[in-house]
């Protein structure tokens, strides 16, 4: 509301001129939000699968509400027993499963003793059954065509729309295919993630992606939680209740360094499925500071102190997701020393500087996905602007210090080649429309001068209003009443212009406030508003001055989203590199400060070779700790037998290699069984080692 009188009073305050650059801006002025974080409103991420099976083979689709994003595998060969449906299962966690209510029997079975888990952990999916007519193969193909995609430019024709998402979408999996149509069926008969919206309001799809579950390690949750590659225990706070975990000593805990929020949380998101508390494998808490100690894995006999970083880092799928690397193994050489070599060049003396100014760069990269949706649905904050503003500049620091490093590394040359021109446009655009200053002033998106003439000129009035009004309030109180001591001129938007005045002692029944030549509006704080000749010319002249700024200034904002959209796809492979390196410099730092070392693979040789290995974590808990050293696999034997007298060790010994054999071994791999030389007998000894590990 504005006010202006004739004697002293209210006082309009206008906006009044903001200065502004039009040179492409730094990302350092922008001022913090106020209040909580960004990301605090966001949602738990939910995923979605739907799943068809025909003929001995599979087809999988599921839309993840954390990115917004529907991955796909193309159609696969599965077992009668549905092995691979179960993998799937196991490590994308959905909330609930969508299939055709017309199935194979063993879909059926496998279904009905899905739902059947009573005490399955975490909580068992729900069960979907759509028409079978929801997954015709012409119907499935025309919703995906005809889709709403904001990764698609409005430019282009129906017909380069199909080519587009032809070499997106591999339609000639035709299982895929009607698994794609149903779930995007089922996503709009539930409107996930738009419930609450108008109906013309589309699911937010922010893009497609393949993945593929291919040279992975299959751990159970027994493997995690014996290991201690993931350890909850309850929080000592009594402010978390609501989450009742934390995590305790663990190799994702003391490996886990990530800067980046975003990747941080994707990674933490990975113990869903493996973090479940329980009574076994506790340990004491460290002793003392950690000192640089020997572990690890090596397939040449090369000494190595790293186990989790040498065969135990998982591959990505989908690809750039970090929050599945401690949950997907992989056993691809390829990748394994794609990862290990950007971890040995940070491990550089001369490289240090570098490590750490790329942590602080990623610092800013944030939770892109959630800022998209938001604009796809138009609930665009003024925090997500200045996040998404840092975000970029921060990725355009990453790409130039990338094309400084080695282009031999391929994640170097990745984030040098991706992170396109696309993010020069979208920072400049940003940083040349929005008034971030104004913004968090007005607790809305305002735009910088110089941008929309009309606006300016609308916005030059508001300010020149206080005393343009003051001069109306002095010539409309030269006509009142002479009992009236003062009066003012407001402005309040929605409602216009209106002439305010104190109530008068005088002035005790509702007809009493009746003056001739004004118009009674209402009365508030003991004032009396009316509409005068004069007020009623300033609103035709005028008119809805905030309203109309708004409108326009809106206007200017749906067309920065739609740029913004248009380039979505950099935006998400910023994401998914710069989580990427985050977590490999996070395993960097581990592998600096414990003294870890590089393994050495040879796809020649099926076994390990560890010399003075110790393990990460009960290094960092006893006082002294005696290297192992052990040979497996090949020649050296793929069955061992491990005595010694109670408390020697012996579990020790088996985790400490288990780490590393778990995770580098291809194959079935060596099999470890402790044996106490007093408590079992040879007999028992034997049969304990016939299986397989």
């Amino acid at each position: 509301m504005a006010s202006v009188g004739a004697t002293p009073g209210r006082t309009p305050q206008g906006p009044g001129p903001r200065e502004a650059s039009a040179s492409f801006p730094s990302p350092a002025p922008v001022p913090e939000p106020r209040g909580a974080e960004e990301e605090d409103e966001e949602e738990p991420a939910e995923i979605h699968l739907c799943v068809l099976w025909s003929s001995g083979y599979l087809g999988i689709a599921y839309y993840d509400t954390s990115d917004s994003t529907i991955y796909f595998m193309p159609d696969a060969p599965d077992h009668e027993s549905l092995q691979l449906l179960q993998r799937v299962l196991d490590e994308i966690d959905p909330q609930s499963v969508v299939t055709s209510a017309k199935q194979d029997e063993n879909m059926t079975r496998f279904l009905g003793k899905l739902a059947s888990q009573e005490h399955r952990e975490p909580k068992r999916p729900e069960i979907i059954l759509l028409p079978s007519v929801d997954f015709g193969l012409e119907i499935s193909k025309q919703r995906l065509l005809s889709g709403n995609y904001s990764f698609i430019p409005d430019s282009m024709t129906a017909t380069e729309k199909i080519l587009f998402l032809s070499s997106i979408i591999p339609f000639d999996c035709l299982l895929t295919v009607r698994a794609l149509g149903g779930l995007l069926k089922f996503l709009g008969r539930r409107r996930i993630g738009v419930e609450l919206e108008d109906y013309n309001v589309s699911i937010p799809i922010l893009g497609f992606k393949k993945f593929a579950l291919t040279h992975l390690v299959s751990i159970d949750q027994d493997t995690y939680s014996v290991l201690q590659i993931f350890k909850s225990e309850p929080h000592p706070s009594v402010y978390k209740v609501a989450s009742g975990l934390k995590e305790g000593l663990s190799l994702f805990g003391i490996l886990n360094r990530c800067r980046c929020k975003w990747g941080e949380k994707l990674l933490s998101l990975s113990r869903r499925r493996a973090q479940a508390p329980d009574a076994q494998a506790q340990w004491p808490r460290p002793m003392g500071p950690a000192a640089p100690r020997h572990v690890g894995s090596s397939r040449t006999g090369a000494r190595t102190r790293v186990p989790c970083m040498a065969g135990g880092l998982p591959t990505t799928a989908p690809p750039g997701k970090p929050r599945l690397w401690f949950t997907r193994p992989t056993q691809d050489l390829e990748e394994l020393n794609s990862r290990l070599d950007v971890i040995q060049f940070f491990l550089l003396p001369q490289n240090l500087d570098m490590a750490q100014m790329l942590h602080r760069l990623l610092g800013h990269i944030k939770n892109v996905p959630l800022i998209l949706k938001r604009m796809k649905l138009s609930h665009t904050k003024v925090s997500d602007w200045q996040v998404l503003y840092k975000t970029v500049y921060s990725a355009l620091g990453l790409r130039d210090a990338c094309r400084s490093l080695p282009q031999s590394i391929q994640l170097f040359r990745d984030i040098a080649q991706e992170f396109s021109d696309d993010l020069h446009h979208i920072a400049s655009l940003i940083g040349k429309v929005v008034d971030f200053e104004g913004s968090l002033a007005e607790n809305r998106f305002t735009v910088l001068p110089n941008i929309d003439p009309e606006i300016d000129e609308k916005k030059r009035r508001l300010t020149g209003l206080p005393s343009f009004l003051t001069e109306v309030a002095r010539k409309e109180l030269e006509n009142l009443d002479p009992r009236i001591p003062s009066c003012s001129v407001i402005y309040i938007p929605l409602i216009g212009f209106l002439l305010c005045i104190p109530r008068l002692p005088s002035m005790v029944e509702t007809s009493d406030f009746e003056i001739e030549g004004l118009d009674f509006m209402f009365l508030s704080e003991e004032k009396l508003h009316y509409r005068s000749a004069r007020t009623k010319e300033l609103d035709a002249l005028l008119g809805d001055l905030h309203c109309d700024i708004r409108d326009q200034e809106t206007l200017l904002m749906y067309q920065l989203q739609c740029q913004v959209l248009a380039r979505a796809a950099v935006l998400t492979q910023v994401l998914d590199l710069a989580s990427r390196l985050d977590v490999l410099l996070a395993l960097a730092s581990a592998a600096r400060d414990y003294g870890y070392s590089r393994p050495r693979y040879s796809p020649r040789l099926l076994g390990v070779r560890i010399q003075n290995g110790r393990h990460p974590l009960m290094e960092l808990c006893a006082r002294t700790f005696v290297p192992n050293s052990a040979e497996c696999g090949g020649y050296k034997g793929r069955v061992k037998v491990i005595t010694g007298p109670n408390s020697s060790g012996k579990s020790i010994y088996l985790k400490q290699f288990s780490l590393t054999f778990t995770s580098a071994t291809r194959g079935t791999g060596p099999c470890l069984v402790p044996c106490s030389a007093g408590g079992e007998s040879s007999e028992q000894c034997h049969r304990a080692v016939a299986g397989p590990y």
